[in-house]
C-alpha cells in the first residue's frame, strides 16, 4: 500500500512522501524535486545617443561617472559605437537603475534612453 502527500518547500522543492509498508516494517521515502522557477524580472537596455554637441571625451567620462562599472575601454567603445551607428548599448539591467543610469546621463546633456530586452 502506497500513500502519496505533496507539499510545498520554500516555493522552490516539491517533496512527495511515499509510505510503503513491508513485510515486516513500515518505511517512509522522502522525494524532492525542484520546482520550475518563476520568470526573472525583464531587463533593460540603456542606450547612448549619438551627441553631435559634447565631446568624445566629456561622453566617455560621463559614462564612466554614471555607471563606474566601466573601465575606460568600454565608455570609448560604448561611445564610438553611438558616434558610427547612431546608438550604443551601455548596459543591461534591472528596469530601476536603467531609469537612474539613463536620467544621470541626460543630467548630463547627454541623450539617452531605455527599452525593454527582448
Amino acid at each position: 500500500m502506497i500513500n502519496r502527500f505533496s507539499c510545498n518547500y520554500n516555493q522552490k522543492v516539491m517533496s512527495n512522501i511515499k509510505f510503503e509498508k513491508g513485510e515486516n516494517n513500515n518505511a517512509a521515502v522522502l522525494e524532492k524535486k525542484t520546482a520550475p522557477l518563476k520568470n526573472k524580472s525583464p531587463k533593460y537596455k540603456v542606450l547612448l545617443h549619438n551627441d553631435p554637441v559634447n565631446s568624445m571625451e566629456y561622453v566617455t567620462n560621463a559614462l564612466r561617472e554614471v555607471v563606474p562599472q566601466l573601465s575606460e575601454q568600454d565608455a570609448i567603445s560604448i561611445m564610438l559605437e553611438a558616434h558610427n551607428t547612431g546608438v550604443g548599448l551601455v548596459i543591461v539591467c534591472d528596469l530601476e537603475p536603467a531609469e537612474f543610469y539613463s536620467e544621470s546621463l541626460k543630467s548630463k546633456g547627454i541623450s539617452s534612453s531605455i527599452e525593454k530586452e527582448d
